[in-house]
């Protein structure tokens, strides 16, 4: 039986009305997957239904003194319990691809959302949220997709039973076609308060995945603060209360199971009950006597799936909830406008602020407040996420084009947003400069604009100490270093010299616009005084804007602008602003001003304490 081929060449595009609709959606995506596990689940449990017949048939042989029919009777019995192992196979086989499909297909669509939003993602939604839906959640909704056809086969199955012992003694049968789905509807009052309770428990545990998160991107900074404890305080705070909602949706949870094992025992001690009365009066022979309690006994496993059901449905609508939130976050999408004309000979204008980065210049933008210094860099990029149903700001223009209204990939191809976190992927030094790239600069000029000889020196090092020490005379050219292998997010990196490579990068690419968020925050003074004349003359004749505060880059910038109250309030060159402005002087010296509130030194990289000892 073949099997596609994982991950989904194109996970698709999926219902978001609704988590049930979402839920529907990746069912519908595997329709022969579904078909076939059905069919696998009434081979089964058919198998397994008829086999008590065969047992009361042979019982009655038994009574009766006829040898032909007990062994006819047990022939069918084993022919029937191979069928059923090979349906059992079958379906497990089925099953399992059915939960892996639908779980890789959510994953797929997570990641791709990721990706399509950027860093925006985080803004809109938590980060612990993002992982808890990429992991827990999504086993959650494929176990649920994966159940659905062991349902259908369930309740097939019931329904044959129900009518075969209907025919055989009524009362029976409908003691059987009744009492099942009053048993299975007996759980679901229990379901809104475990929902509920485990809806808390998962909201919970993506904060503290958050708050995990946060501690470990700026473990390097806590240390130096001493500020371990603390953190540590409070993820044990944070794990507490996730224990403390774990075990009151267990609570509940085992007095669902408790209810799916006494409420069908009672069921089938009624019915044996009610049978051996009958039997006694010699109503039915022993041997329909035996074959009635078989298949009550039977039933009981259907039971058990839907119970198993209720539960996987319970926790699969919160699942699904959480992941539509995270998928129905979207863009602005190009409206067809028509491609841009010259990027790189046009005004980059943000209507919402008033700022214009002139065409071929350097222009910096000083804010006192770098939460919307972030935003607004971000915004410059175009495309920006917006949530379901929420209005877009007005978008920014390069050279009187709109960025919303072309394709994304090409308002990427023209600004290029160096992001104030920027995360070095682990692998070689010429895997993180393999990116497309004009060609104008190659990756040792960037690199010297940087100045990052000390990086490349600390990789080498690290190189010729990988391999045992013996570089040799190679070791130190350039196909050594740029073979030099860089740890996951670059921690075997200080914060200057990550910040330096991930610089480096963006230079590399040679946007026709370059957009940088405190790309210098993390080095020394001397280190950035040399960065920016690098800077100014690599990105000579190229549209670049740089958020900062740091005189040493303003004073290199052809344009200042600064904002106050997400308006454009002055412009100039620095030295002229230091003069007439008294706000601009403010916000440049920090003088007569608190520092900003929410400025976060360990995951953004602007903690000057650690910077300034990187030479």
């Amino acid at each position: 039986m073949p099997l596609k081929t994982l991950p989904l060449a194109d996970p698709g595009r999926p219902d978001l009305s609704s988590p049930l609709a979402f839920l529907r959606w990746l069912q519908r995506g595997q329709r022969r997957g579904q078909v076939l596990a059905t069919c696998w689940a009434l081979l089964e449990m058919g198998c397994q239904a008829a086999l008590p017949v065969l047992v009361g048939l042979g019982v009655q042989a038994v009574v009766d003194g006829d040898s032909g029919a007990l062994w006819r009777a047990c022939a069918f019995a084993l022919a029937l319990v191979a069928v059923s192992a090979l349906g059992t196979v079958l379906l497990h086989r089925q099953a399992v691809w059915n939960w892996i499909h639908a779980v890789c297909q959510v994953r797929q669509l997570v990641a791709r959302q990721a990706s399509h939003l950027g860093s925006g993602l985080s803004r809109r939604i938590a980060t612990g949220e993002v992982v808890a839906v990429g992991s827990g959640d999504v086993e959650k909704i494929g176990w649920y997709v994966e159940l659905i056809a062991r349902v259908r086969g369930a309740v097939v199955v019931w329904l044959a039973v129900g009518a075969a012992v209907l025919a055989v003694e009524p009362v029976l049968g409908l003691a059987v076609l009744l009492g099942v789905p009053a048993l299975a509807a007996s759980v679901w009052p229990l379901l809104g308060p475990f929902q509920r309770r485990y809806s808390e428990q998962r909201a919970l545990g993506g904060k503290a995945g958050e708050l995990a998160a946060d501690t470990v991107a700026g473990l390097r900074v806590l240390r130096g603060i001493g500020g371990e404890e603390l953190f540590l305080d409070r993820y044990r705070a944070a794990s507490q209360k996730v224990r403390a909602a774990a075990v009151r949706s267990a609570r509940i949870r085992s007095l669902m199971q408790a209810q799916q094992v006494l409420l069908p025992g009672l069921f089938v001690v009624g019915v044996t009950w009610y049978g051996a009365h009958l039997a006694a009066d010699g109503r039915i022979s022993v041997g329909t006597l035996v074959a009635v309690y078989g298949a009550t006994v039977f039933l009981a496993a259907p039971l058990r799936i839907l119970g198993e059901a209720a539960h996987a449905w319970s926790v699969a609508r919160v699942s699904a909830g959480r992941t539509v939130r995270v998928l129905a976050l979207t863009r602005t999408e190009g409206t067809g406008a028509g491609p841009l004309a010259d990027p790189a000979h046009g005004d980059l204008f943000d209507p919402v602020t008033g700022l214009t980065a002139r065409a071929g210049e350097l222009t910096a933008v000083v804010c006192g407040d770098p939460d919307f210094a972030g935003a607004l860099a971000e915004r410059l990029g175009g495309h920006v996420p917006v949530a379901e149903g929420g209005r877009a700001e007005p978008s920014v223009r390069l050279g009187g084009t709109e960025l919303d209204a072309v394709a994304l990939d090409e308002a990427r191809a023209a600004v290029l947003v160096h992001d104030k976190e920027p995360v070095l992927l682990s692998g070689t030094l010429a895997a993180l400069f393999d990116i497309p790239s004009s060609g104008r600069v190659d990756p040792w000029e960037a690199l010297a604009t940087v100045r990052a000889q000390d990086v490349l020196d600390a990789l080498a090092d690290g190189a010729r100490a990988a391999s045992g020490g013996g570089g040799g005379e190679g070791g130190d050219g350039a196909e050594a270093v740029m073979a030099a292998e860089i740890t996951e997010r670059g921690r075997s990196l200080s914060g200057g010299q990550r910040q330096r490579l991930a610089l480096a990068r963006s230079l590399l690419a040679d946007p026709p616009v370059l957009v940088l968020d405190e790309p210098t925050s993390a080095v020394d003074a001397h280190t950035e005084s040399r960065i920016a004349a690098g800077l100014r003359q690599n990105r000579e004749g190229r549209t670049t804007v740089v958020f900062a505060t740091s005189p040493l880059l303003l004073d290199r910038a052809d344009r200042v602008v600064l904002l106050r109250d997400g308006r454009v309030a002055a412009s100039g060159v620095h030295r002229e602003l230091m003069r007439t402005e008294p706000a601009y002087r403010a916000v440049v010296t920090r003088a007569g001003e608190p520092e900003p509130v929410g400025e976060r030194p360990a995951a953004a990289g602007t903690v000057r304490t650690e910077s300034r000892s990187d030479a």
